[in-house]
C-alpha cells in the first residue's frame, strides 16, 4: 500500500529549450571538442524517471526540478537535490538511487555525482543523504538483484512516455 495514495500531480513544464539553444549557438562548432553538459541537459536525463509507487514521473510529482540541478562540466560535477512527496517518504532512498543510477549510466565516468534530499523536506534527511552518497553502500545496494530490477523499471525509457 502506498504511503501517499493521492499525491499532488503538477503540470509538466517544458525545459527551457530557448536557453539551451542560445547556449549552443554561443559555442563555436568544433567536431573535435566535446560538448559540455549543462544543468538543463542533466535535468532532461532525470525528469522522466518513474516514481516507484505511482505511474507518474518524478517531474510530474515535482520531486525533481530544473532549478535544483547543478552542473559544472569543467570540474566535472553534478549535484541533484530532490524533494520527496511527503516528509516521511519510505521511497526516498530508492528515488535517490534511481537518480544516481540514471546519471551513472548516462554521464561519462569522469563526473562526480552527488544526490541529496532537499534540505528540510524529509524526516530522515541526514541518513538518506549519507546512504545515497556513500560509494560502498550504493555498490552494495546495486548488488541486490530485486532492488536493481525495481531501479531498472523506474529508469526504463517506456516509463517516460
Amino acid at each position: 500500500m502506498a504511503l501517499n495514495p493521492n499525491p499532488m500531480v503538477y503540470e509538466v513544464r517544458e525545459v527551457e529549450e530557448e536557453k539551451r539553444r542560445a547556449r549552443r549557438e554561443e559555442r563555436p562548432e568544433d567536431d573535435d571538442e566535446e560538448d559540455p553538459f549543462d544543468a538543463y541537459e542533466i535535468y532532461d536525463l532525470i525528469r522522466c524517471i518513474g516514481d516507484p509507487e505511482h505511474p507518474l514521473t518524478l517531474e510530474q510529482l515535482n520531486v525533481v526540478r530544473a532549478e535544483h540541478v547543478q552542473c559544472d562540466a569543467e570540474d566535472p560535477y553534478v549535484c541533484i537535490h530532490f524533494t520527496p512527496t511527503i516528509p516521511h517518504c519510505s521511497m526516498a532512498q530508492l528515488i535517490g538511487l534511481c537518480i544516481r543510477v540514471k546519471l551513472m549510466r548516462s554521464l561519462p565516468g569522469r563526473f562526480k555525482v552527488d544526490v541529496f534530499v532537499s534540505p528540510g523536506t524529509h524526516s530522515s534527511e541526514e541518513a538518506v543523504n549519507k546512504q545515497l552518497n556513500d560509494k560502498e553502500r550504493v555498490a552494495a545496494a546495486l548488488e541486490n538483484q530485486k532492488l536493481l530490477q525495481v531501479i531498472n523499471g523506474c529508469i526504463a525509457p517506456s516509463r517516460s512516455s
